[in-house]
This record gives structure tokens, sequence and C-alpha cells, in this order.
């Protein structure tokens, strides 16, 4: 198999973390709605959490498409 082809493999695969961190961040949020109808007064204390995990789960969202940028044209 050829460099080139492998090349678009990883690009491929990488777009996997991209569809994980969607789905975290839905998960996220989805928890978050369940949790403040449960408990309405704890709403601050969950939306700060919510945030920080949803900023993190984003951030490796956008590593994964720095990733797949970085194989693409400099590999």
């Amino acid at each position: 198999m050829e460099l080139e082809a492998l090349k678009y493999i990883g690009v491929g695969l990488s777009s996997i973390a991209m569809f994980g961190a969607a789905v975290g961040i839905g998960n996220i949020f989805s928890a978050l709605l369940n949790g403040i109808a449960r408990n309405p007064s704890a709403e601050e204390k969950l939306m700060k959490g919510a945030f920080i995990g949803a900023g993190l789960a984003e951030a490796m969202g956008l590593f994964a498409f720095l990733i797949a940028l970085l194989l693409l044209f400099f590999v």
C-alpha cells in the first residue's frame, strides 16, 4: 500500500475522534438538563461543571481536527 493511501486512511480515522467529541458534548448537556430537572436549586453549580466538560470535549475534537490537517498537508 502506498504512503499516500495510508495518509488518507489516517485522516479518515482521525475523524472518528471528532465524532466522539460531538457525542461527548451531547451527553454532557443531556446530563445537565436531567440534573437541572431533578434539582433546580443546583443549576449554577451544574452549569459550571458542564461548561468545563464541554470545553474539554470540544478541545479534544479540535486537536483531532488539527492532527487530521497536519496529516493531510504536511506528512
